[in-house]
């Protein structure tokens, strides 16, 4: 019984964790699918609207919920005005001018947080409705990790339903297909660009705050789990959104073990794993052939 509550409690964790990954990195992924841009500022706008949250919450005294949206909503503004003023300049750009770029955007945005808010971490204070522990018969577990993992599903089915079941998502799986065939077809990409642009950061802010409990909250976070985001939008699949699903639920809950039992190297083995598999399949382990 200890075992299996043993075994219960590391999968939770990795599942929690990986819904993390998963709300960060489909942003991410379905932006560098439609628009080709390699967003390395993604991280940034994850770090920025995780600020976002936390500071509403602890200077305006809004509630958990109501912090993610304006999260949300707020990064989403900015991203979309920065797409417009910046990434649409670059869009036929070579590729390392856009790596540059972005990893500019990141330290821009890691110097400024520096500055005005300070280097300290900056805790998530959790409602007292998703402190403590919820008990799911074999083992009592965190309730903010089980709040975490229904978020997610609940997300993964909303993000389904909307990318294969309606126009614009049939619009957005059309531009990442073929870009052209779909402006011949009177597609506005602009516009697609800046909502889907817009809407990834949004959800990467939503990451950020959601994760903030135990991934912590410091002017180093876009640096520091960027790598993860990027290992999660190889191995799913640029554009897919089930992908990128299951591909965070296998990095999570493999880093969330190999920390367990190989604290000092486990992330190690998830680098290794990674090359070998971009090796074999380029396009990832849920991407379709190009």
């Amino acid at each position: 019984m200890i075992f299996g509550a043993d075994i219960a409690s590391m999968v939770l964790g990795g599942v929690a964790a990986g819904m993390v990954l998963f709300i960060v990195s489909v942003g991410l992924s379905v932006t560098m699918g439609l628009m080709g841009f390699v967003n390395l500022a993604h991280g940034g706008f994850a770090m920025i609207g995780g600020y976002i949250i936390v500071l509403v919450m602890r200077h305006w005294g809004v509630g958990f919920i109501p912090a993610l949206a304006i999260g949300f909503v707020i990064t989403a503004a900015v991203s979309m005005v920065f797409e417009r003023l910046l990434y649409a300049r670059l869009y036929k750009a070579p590729e390392l001018d856009q790596v540059l770029f972005t990893i500019g955007l990141v330290f821009i945005f890691i110097a400024g947080v520096t500055v005005v808010i300070g280097p300290e971490n900056q805790p998530l204070t959790l409602p007292p409705y998703l402190q403590g522990q919820l008990n799911l018969g074999i083992v009592r577990y965190r309730t903010y990790s089980i709040f975490l993992i229904a978020v997610g599903i609940v997300i993964v089915i909303a993000l389904w339903f909307g990318f294969e079941r309606t126009r614009f998502g049939a619009q957005i799986r059309a531009a990442v297909d073929n870009r052209r065939m779909a402006e011949s077809l009177g597609i506005n990409i602009d516009r697609l660009f800046s909502i889907t642009c817009g809407f990834g950061s949004g959800m990467a802010a939503l990451g950020g705050g959601l994760g903030a409990e135990f991934l912590g909250l410091d002017p180093q976070y876009a640096l520091k789990y960027l790598v993860f985001f990027l290992i999660v939008v190889a191995v799913g699949g640029l554009g897919r959104v089930t992908g990128v699903f299951y591909a965070s639920l296998i990095i999570g809950v493999l880093d969330f073990v190999l920390k367990k039992y190989l604290p000092q190297g486990g992330t190690l083995f998830i680098y290794v794993l990674t090359i070998l598999l971009l090796l074999w399949r380029p396009q990832g382990l849920f991407g379709k052939p190009t």
